[in-house]
């Protein structure tokens, strides 16, 4: 396919470094793919970010039918622009769109054409260290069509966004709600999948949680309702002794890069590491023994978030000590490095720009 560019004639103005909140402000241009039957994928193109036109029967307002990706581009100390994981997030972003009807795309073009609109906005990537450019691919059902079936055509499109610190007020931990009522995802159905539909259907006890005082909602299985499984719209990781678990992937949970990113780390530290069920009984019990010395959440936006508190039920448990774990932070000074590029990539982790 044959990429096209046409550039906006009038530029945004672009905030400092330090101004920059998250998902509020968007760059000059976006990318644009269309689908059909006959054709395929086909008018790949970049072009001045504007409005979408859109029927109102269009098939994704009414289904839901969609899949994106969250990723990002860091500018290096050199002044270098770089991308951590690219191809993974591509590779799962087709998964997504198999487990929801939509036709898969090619993963090296996609990268390819992201890496286009990145030279184009190349102003857009912050300097300030723990800022970012943020990347959101997506795949919508464009049918205007009324009726529960898989749309005939789509659009891809790639948006970016530049997001300040995460963490304005330092590396601090936060405080989590169990929720006993409620339920994400089941295996069997989308769960894995980074589709929209999840994460409507985690927007009511997070909003539970928040009246409550707590940041996040750590979610059960939702079959016994006693397994741990993911933290907002994080993955979940525990310490009990030397160990480190999280939650086995079983169809329920998204498979985060990240996550992926904390395990291969780990065992290239020879740090030991499960992945298997784990009980809010036995986190429970490993509080009350004094094993439980951390627990973190891992994903794109905030790379490792230590937890200081968990809330289920009546009871309140401190982790460890309420403050930043070892662990925590030596994965979180380890994953920024590398994404920043302040030290190697002893992974291959790095895409150059």
């Amino acid at each position: 396919m044959q990429l096209t560019i046409e550039k906006a004639e009038t530029l945004k103005e672009k905030p400092e470094d330090t101004k920059l909140g998250f998902g509020t402000l968007f760059t000059d241009h976006m990318f644009n793919m269309d689908y059909n039957p006959d054709q395929g994928w086909h008018n790949p193109r970049i072009e001045p970010y504007q409005p979408m036109l859109m029927d109102p029967a269009t098939a994704v307002l009414h289904y839901g039918q969609a899949v994106f990706e969250g990723l990002k581009a860091y500018r290096t100390d050199s002044g270098k622009i770089q991308l951590f994981r690219p191809k993974d997030n591509f590779s799962r972003m087709n998964r997504s769109c198999r487990l929801v009807c939509i036709p898969e795309f090619d993963e090296a073009f996609a990268l390819e054409a992201l890496k286009e609109l990145l030279k184009l906005e190349e102003r857009w990537v912050p300097s300030l260290f723990e800022t970012s450019l943020y990347i959101r691919p997506t795949v919508i059902a464009t049918d205007p069509f009324l009726g529960v079936r898989e749309s005939f055509t789509y659009r891809y499109f790639v948006i970016l966004s530049p997001v300040g610190v995460y963490y304005p007020g330092g590396f601090n931990p936060i405080k989590i709600w169990v929720t006993q009522n409620h339920v994400r995802a089941v295996s069997g159905g989308v769960g894995e999948a980074k589709t929209p539909a999840n994460y409507a259907a985690s927007l009511y006890a997070g909003s539970q949680a928040h009246k409550k005082g707590y940041t996040q909602v750590l979610w059960l299985d939702g079959i016994e309702r006693k397994y741990l499984e993911e933290v907002g719209s994080m993955n979940i990781f525990f310490v009990i002794d030397d160990e480190i678990i999280t939650p086995k992937l079983q169809g329920s949970i998204l498979p985060g890069i990240t996550r992926d990113s904390v395990i291969k780390l780990a065992k290239h530290w020879n740090l030991k590491l499960s992945e298997r069920k784990i009980s809010i009984d036995e986190l429970i019990s490993a509080h009350g023994s004094g094993k439980l010395k951390e627990i973190f959440g891992s994903g794109t936006a905030a790379v490792i978030s230590p937890v200081g508190e968990i809330k289920y039920g009546e009871q309140s448990l401190t982790v460890g000590d309420g403050k930043v774990g070892p662990i925590s932070m030596r994965l979180y000074t380890a994953l920024t490095d590398i994404q920043y590029g302040k030290s190697e990539d002893p992974m291959g982790w790095v895409e150059p720009i």
